[in-house]
């Protein structure tokens, strides 16, 4: 794990955190079978800390360069906020959510793990990457997953900032109160 000087105060400051796909929230392998269909594996863990960090009111998008029903349904079952698929060229689709949400690039984490992340990855406050990512996203990160894209370390990179936002032990004590009714899903930014 690589965690630089800055990386706990710029990850105070997220409120989006926008994921690629291939290598990041999976491991990169595109299964196809016999009649074309496209398999990809995603992570559990992954998914819940998504799900957390939705819990404490961060948003979350994806930028992707490929696109694939697959993607749609995992965004629709995380209800990951924008999802912007078929983008080799990120700018124009970080633009467009920098203006939905009306963000900074302070505000922002991008979750990275090949070049043609680097054109949006050096623009973002918070740069995260998947353990496995190349040397030259590894270079430019704020924080270095331990775990490998599609094997947790999206669920790394979302505990370390809501651990710097305050809001980690406030998740684990939802889920060990005896008085807790809401099996941990309640929304914690209220």
């Amino acid at each position: 794990m690589k965690i630089s000087g800055d990386a706990l105060d710029r990850a105070k400051k997220i409120r989006l955190i926008i994921f690629d796909v291939d290598g990041v929230l999976t491991d990169g392998r595109l299964n196809i079978g016999a009649n074309g269909e496209i398999f990809k594996s995603f992570h559990c863990r992954d998914g819940f800390g998504i799900t957390l960090a939705h819990s404490c009111g961060i948003k979350t998008a994806i930028i992707t360069g490929r696109t694939s029903e697959i993607t749609s349904t995992r965004a629709d079952e995380l209800k990951i906020s924008a999802v912007f698929q078929g983008n080799l060229n990120k700018r124009g689709a970080y633009k467009k959510i920098k203006e939905q949400f009306g963000l900074t690039d302070d505000e922002i984490c991008y979750v990275a793990d090949d070049v043609v992340d680097l054109p949006v990855f050096v623009q973002v406050g918070f740069r995260a990457a998947v353990g496995d990512a190349s040397p030259e996203v590894l270079e430019r990160a704020h924080f270095v997953a331990n775990n490998f894209g599609g094997h947790g370390a999206v669920r790394e990179i979302t505990e370390f900032i809501l651990k710097a936002k305050g809001f980690w032990q406030r998740i684990i004590e939802r889920y060990t109160s005896p008085d807790s009714d809401d099996d941990g899903f309640k929304n914690l930014n209220q």
